[in-house]
């Protein structure tokens, strides 16, 4: 079945439903796209290059404060090129998303200073 055809069929559902198609659908790995995944209980649940613990974020992070993309390809020997174009793809379509997380990174890091 396409997305396409369960569209009206979710639309149809009662609110109440709806929430638990979405508690269902969050209790598993999700891919977002093209190698980016969140998995509950691995990294607090961000957005990671898949098969890694390499945060969106913290590639977003490392990227302001001046890494390039070879310093990230040489200090993520497991990251590749394409990776990297995931994730700069991924961070331009949920800005608000990466926002929260270096935000809360950072709110954490400085607790207890």
């Amino acid at each position: 079945m396409t997305l396409k055809e369960l569209e009206p069929q979710l639309l149809a559902l009662s609110d109440d439903e709806k929430a638990q198609v979405v508690q269902l659908l969050s209790q598993g790995k999700i891919n977002l796209g093209r190698g980016i995944e969140k998995t509950p209980g691995v990294c607090g649940g961000s957005a990671c290059i898949v098969g890694t613990r390499i945060t969106l974020w913290g590639l977003v992070e490392a990227r302001r404060i001046g890494y390039s993309e070879a310093d990230l390809l040489t200090s993520y020997p497991s990251l590749s090129a394409t990776d990297i174009a995931n994730a700069w793809a991924y961070a331009k379509a949920f800005p608000e998303e990466i926002e929260t997380e270096i935000r809360e990174n950072d709110r954490v890091m400085y607790e207890d200073l």
